[in-house]
């Protein structure tokens, strides 16, 4: 039998083959959060379209005001989204609101705070004048026909704002990846079902559908399959025909007498890359490809599907989204001694602390087991144990994945 493979060969190759999404859509902005701009985005306007007051107070000519004490005479008033339509000439000021066009002849606002209102509608400058003070130029965001946002940009709130801002209203992103997610096993039923004594409510659908969906991919749900090789046969074929660009089976991938899922595949045209792990839990993880669908098979421990499904699952998806990955690499310093590795990468579920001095603090649960869903759920994240790790005393760094980004 072959060696297993090491987890961090089996990621490279997996990312390797991974194609990402060519083709794009129009999309109106305000579906537009966290998906890849497609193509250049260049501003429709000028922003600000005019000189535009900062502030509250009053347009007037700074040669008006050699010194403190100047006195003006106030003409009128301008205010956002209504211009004072004529000149500011010697000795006259414009009342003026922040975001009004700075009127013809003006080259500075005094703010209100400085300004002293006099009787009979003039003022006295009660601050220094300068010229340009107060005033945001004609382009100083953008200017039309300038590229703010470029192709391959994943978007967040900063960027649909100037977006909006440049007058677009559509925006021409890539498609999202489709990800077919197929469970297979006699005795899974769909939560809400009353089970059999030898049947079990399926789970691991939904924690995969979630992570792929975190990571930009829609769901092709291909829902429960029996332990039939037609049936299964068939939900390969929905996925194909469907075009996902990735297959994610669920249990069923090993080669015992009851493990139908990596013959199907085969039998489907699946060439097989590579088949178990050197990692613990997930060993029996699976990659392949039919044509250009990439095909991933999780195992069916709930625990082991999800690490994988962090592991493998969301870097592909994010590979295929054009997407950056999520950061989840960090360190901390564990709670309790860590006996020795084997040669298989462990991934142990651990809950964080500070201790008093305010670092982090990983403390690994004593039960590992991968069936165990309750402490995946309230850990923070996993330890990692590389092969042949040397046992580790409390208080030692060492590396973690955030299960929580």
């Amino acid at each position: 039998m072959k060696p297993l493979l090491p987890v961090d060969e089996a990621i490279t190759r997996l990312l390797e083959a991974a194609v990402p999404v060519a083709d794009s859509e129009a999309l109106p902005l305000a579906e537009c959060d966290g998906r890849v701009l497609a193509a250049d985005l260049a501003a429709r306007l000028t922003q600000p379209p005019f000189d535009a007051s900062a502030m509250d107070g009053y347009a007037l000519r700074s040669a008006d005001a050699p010194e403190i004490g100047s006195v003006f005479t106030v003409i009128g008033q301008a205010a956002a989204g209504h211009a004072f339509p004529d000149t500011v000439g010697q000795g006259e000021a414009v009342r003026i609101f922040t975001g009004a066009p700075v009127p013809a002849g003006a080259d500075t606002v005094l703010i209100q705070e400085d300004a002293e209102v006099l009787e009979a509608g003039k003022i006295r400058t009660a601050f220094e004048v300068a010229t340009g003070r107060h005033i945001r130029p004609r382009g100083q965001d953008f200017a039309e026909g300038e590229t703010v946002l470029k192709s391959g940009r994943e978007l967040g709130f900063t960027d649909l704002t100037v977006a909006a801002a440049m007058n677009h209203a559509t925006l021409t992103v890539y498609r999202r990846p489709l990800i077919a997610i197929l469970a297979t096993g006699d005795e899974l039923l769909p939560p809400g079902s009353t089970p059999l004594p030898a049947q079990i409510i399926a789970s691991n659908t939904f924690g995969i559908a979630a992570l792929a969906r975190t990571a930009g991919a829609d769901i092709l749900d291909l829902g429960i399959i029996p332990d039939n090789d037609a049936l299964i046969r068939a939900a390969i074929g929905k996925a194909v025909a469907a075009k996902a660009d990735v297959l994610v089976t669920l249990g069923g991938a090993s080669v015992g007498d009851h493990d139908l899922v990596q013959a199907a595949l085969k039998a489907e045209g699946m060439q097989l890359d590579f088949w178990r792990i050197a990692m613990r839990p997930g060993k029996p993880l699976m990659v392949g490809a039919i044509d250009t669908m990439q095909v991933l098979g999780l195992p069916g421990n709930p625990v082991a599907s999800l690490v994988c499904g962090l592991l493998f699952l969301q870097p592909l998806i994010h590979r295929i989204a054009r997407r950056t990955p999520l950061q989840r690499a960090a360190t901390a310093r564990t709670a309790t001694p860590l006996k020795a590795n084997d040669h298989r990468q462990d991934y142990l579920r651990a809950r964080f602390r500070t201790d008093e001095n305010g670092a982090l603090v990983a403390e690994a649960y004593a039960k590992q087991d991968s069936s165990m869903m309750n402490i995946l759920a309230h850990s923070d994240c996993l330890i990692v144990r590389p092969p042949h790790a040397p046992a580790m005393e409390a208080g030692t760094e060492c590396p973690v994945i955030r299960l929580r980004a």
